[in-house]
């Protein structure tokens, strides 16, 4: 990986530069490093750099549109536009740069990922074979790549804090306009987590500068080469210990979240008694309506006066025998389904939290502590001699990067399935009652696929998200009417149990309960409850 690109392609990267620069020196010296190392370095070079040339293009070109439909928006409205015109300008403006920030960032991503993961921990190899032979070329190639790589990781770095910076300060303000319930909620925890993202970013873009700071003064040969590599180890170890410590809380609050979800117990037990009940109901109706059908059927065969009052009677309490019996059948349906559905929610639930605790274990608590461990070992090796050849460092590293980049890999993978298969069978989550869009073509749901900066919006966590709503909503919601207030007192437990009650909207049981039945709450209780479902 290279550092930044320039715009003019005659302007070399730092790394092909020091390669020249080394190659030139070593002729003089005549030390150099071996033809197949030199090119692989170099090779890593330009391939970085027309990567992020790439990634450039693509943010640039997904944004022209978006842009000039914003402007279209902010200009469609008739003459005197006046302070309202200019604060929604502005407000445009900043939405423009926060938009395409975030996708100049997500298109960094790949790259960064295949830095951290390849890149990285193949320059850390080559410069402790670098140390073990006494190779200066292989060094200070090492060194110039090492160099596009951090410059790399820091462009990555500094574009996510200021993006993570943006978005606090953004739900900060929907958090105070909000005030209280669902969207403020939602809001407040994303500034949260937001604000914590642009902390450790801000610590990470010093780390990554200490980083480059330490390969320039390899290249160079400066007298505080060792001063430089103990700043930048003891620097990545704080990062990498404050990343560590974040995924430990964040594996808590998913531990926790998963204990409450789990006390509720198995829905078919804890309304077992309610169902026997409706049951009981359904069999009475069945015993009432076989009744009326025997006296109707007496009546018929009677004769004398009164005969055809009486066979008219005996048909109208039939019918609402008959009726009642079907109400009764349709309740015990709709309980069954409901317990049934509850049960998958909270299945789902269970998964969610299970797999945020194993990913946050794998890839942050251990693979971060183990890179912070490997900036205390070349901290400390910077300093001793005798550790100069130590390849523990290089171990630790690697191995760090491999937990890091096979998390990264996992997400990825799966976020790309969830891509192709909302636009392949969208019919598998699409809203009940509602028509399913036409399924794409093969090639057109790998192509998106593949849109890596998309998040994926009709997939299974906004569906379970939906049933959950569905379950603990009002009669007033449609859908929910012949939902049992036992059935309704389970969803409403249920989100409570995902940090989604009455204390966590600043609201009293009341309110909470009556915006449950608010139509005009729906979507932001919906995306309340999707948050929730993947967040500790």
């Amino acid at each position: 990986m290279s550092s930044p690109v320039r715009r003019s392609e005659s302007r070399q990267s730092v790394a092909t530069v020091a390669v020249g620069r080394r190659r030139e020196g070593s002729r003089g010296r005549g030390t150099s490093a071996s033809s197949v190392e030199a090119s692989f370095l170099e090779m890593q070079s330009r391939a970085g750099n027309r990567a992020t040339t790439a990634a450039v293009q693509r943010a640039r070109g997904a944004d022209k549109g978006k842009g000039k439909a914003t402007d279209e928006a902010a200009g469609g409205g008739s003459g005197g536009g006046g302070r309202a015109d200019g604060g929604k300008k502005r407000k445009n403006y900043r939405d423009r740069i926060a938009s395409l920030l975030d996708r100049f960032k997500k298109n960094l991503e790949p790259i960064d990922t295949w830095i951290k993961g390849a890149q990285t921990p193949a320059n850390a190899g080559f410069t402790q074979q670098a140390a073990v032979t006494a190779n200066e070329g292989l060094k200070h190639s090492a060194a110039a790549s090492g160099t596009s790589a951090a410059s790399g990781n820091l462009l990555t770095e500094a574009t996510g804090t200021v993006v993570s910076g943006m978005d606090a300060y953004k739900s900060m303000k929907d958090a105070r306009k909000n005030g209280n319930g669902a969207g403020h909620h939602t809001a407040n925890k994303r500034a949260k987590t937001k604000g914590t993202d642009a902390v450790v970013g801000a610590a990470g873009s010093g780390a990554y500068s200490a980083a480059i700071a330490k390969e320039v003064t390899k290249i160079q040969k400066a007298a505080d080469a060792a001063v430089a590599s103990e700043a930048s180890g003891a620097a990545s170890a704080a990062v990498a210990g404050m990343k560590s410590v974040r995924s430990v809380f964040r594996v808590g609050g998913a531990a926790r979240k998963y204990k409450r979800v789990k006390e509720l117990g198995d829905p078919q037990l804890v309304h077992a008694a309610s169902l026997a009940r409706l049951n009981e109901s359904r069999e009475h109706a069945d015993w009432a309506a076989a009744e009326a059908y025997v006296a109707l059927d007496s009546y018929w065969k009677q004769e004398g006066e009164g005969r055809l009052e009486l066979i008219g009677e005996a048909v109208d309490a039939a019918w609402e025998a008959m009726g009642e019996a079907r109400d009764a059948a349709e309740a015990l349906q709709r309980a069954e389904k409901d317990v049934e559905k509850l049960g998958t929610v909270q299945g789902y639930a269970k998964k969610k939290q299970l797999t945020k605790i194993g990913k946050e274990t794998v890839g942050g608590a251990l693979g971060e502590s183990t890179k912070a461990a490997a900036g205390v070992v070349t901290a400390v090796a910077a300093g001793t001699a005798g550790l100069a050849t130590n390849p523990v460092g290089w171990g630790l590293a690697g191995a760090g990067a491999g937990l890091v980049l096979g998390v990264t890999l996992y997400k990825a993978l799966r976020a790309a399935t969830k891509r192709y298969e909302e636009v392949r069978h969208p019919e598998v989550w699409a809203k009940e009652g509602e028509t399913p869009e036409e399924a794409a073509s093969r090639k057109e749901s790998l192509q998106h696929a593949l849109k890596f900066w998309r998040k994926v919006s009709k997939g299974e966590r906004a569906a379970m998200a939906r049933e959950i709503y569905a379950l603990a909503a009002g009669p007033d919601i449609a859908g929910s009417g012949g939902t049992t207030e036992e059935m309704r007192q389970s969803g409403m437990s249920l989100l409570i149990a995902l940090k989604s009650g009455p204390t966590d909207h600043k609201l009293d049981q009341e309110a909470w309960v009556a915006s449950l039945n608010d139509p005009s709450k729906t979507a932001g209780w919906i995306k309340e409850i999707t948050e929730q479902l993947a967040s500790g």
